[in-house]
């Protein structure tokens, strides 16, 4: 999921906002569900300067998005989360992590699937110059991404700041760690391929497969079809030794949580399941209004 380069497409800002439901904090998710349509027209209206005839058509398909989404993804949320508290409470397995996270992307490549059909429609309508203005935003957002992932500093300086942030991740949902338990995420990705690297290799190659879609956008079925799958399926066109770098790197993500929730103290653990819990709860009453 992190391979969709930002603002990549009408279809990315509709898919994206909408799963915001999953990523944002408990204590805004209430108040920031709500104004979703304000935030996708405002997102997509920074990539393609949208005109004010598409700016009304992007607002009408995301209502009908969001209000799906309300109706049928919400209760599935919490039923994942909730099946996810129940895994934590028999006590964490490492394939339990990796369930947890497959169940992530696979609700993500639901909601781009569903949002395929609105984007494609729209992107049909997009200008020249529209499309200028979308290689101009890329180019500032590619800047930014070498910036704040520190591509220009070294190997060993760039692995400090990856550990940083899963460290950051990881507190997110547990609390503080101890520094054992830093000392266990930093030593789950020693080794690992330079995965911001990778990353900014993905970005410019799924624009550019972007723009090639774009090409082939006078043929609305057909472009549908094609755009649902990319968005959907962003691991393909990796070259081998990329997707098995990718993997690896996966996997250690994988270790590092695991290595952590094996090691959890009761107000650690206590922490995670309120967590957990508020979501669901969240979750559960955004779907009933």
């Amino acid at each position: 999921m992190s391979c969709l380069p930002r603002g990549s497409a009408i279809a990315a800002a509709l898919a994206i906002a909408a799963s915001l439901a999953v990523l944002a904090g408990c204590t805004m998710l209430r108040l920031g569900y709500g104004q979703l349509d304000t935030f996708a027209v405002y997102r997509a209206d920074e990539y393609f300067d949208l005109d004010p005839r598409q700016r009304q058509d992007f607002l009408a398909r995301f209502e009908r998005l969001h209000e799906w989404h309300r109706r049928e993804q919400l209760p599935e949320y919490a039923a994942f989360l909730t099946e996810a508290r129940a895994r934590l409470e028999r006590g964490v397995t490492r394939a339990d992590v990796s369930w947890l996270m497959a169940g992530v992307e696979e609700r993500f490549r639901t909601l781009a699937r569903r949002g395929a059909d609105d984007a494609a429609a729209l992107l049909a309508t997009v200008t020249p110059r529209q499309i200028e203005h979308l290689k101009a935003r890329w180019e500032k957002d590619n800047r930014r991404f070498v910036r704040e992932h520190k591509l220009d500093a070294s190997r060993q300086e760039r692995r400090s700041a990856r550990v940083k942030r899963l460290v950051s991740r990881i507190e997110n949902w547990t609390g503080d760690l101890e520094p054992e338990q830093q000392q266990r995420v930093a030593a789950a990705v020693a080794g690992t391929p330079s995965l911001e690297r990778l990353r900014h290799h993905e970005r410019l190659r799924r624009q550019r497969e972007f723009l090639e879609l774009l090409e082939q956008r006078d043929d609305r079925s057909a472009f549908a079809a094609r755009l649902r799958h990319w968005l959907a399926n962003w691991e393909e066109g990796r070259a081998p030794e990329e997707a098995r770098q990718f993997q690896e790197a996966r996997e250690r993500s994988i270790d590092a949580y695991y290595a952590v929730a094996r090691t959890l103290s009761p107000a650690q653990h206590a922490h995670l399941a309120n967590r957990v819990q508020g979501y669901v709860g969240d979750f559960t009453v955004l779907a009933g209004r």
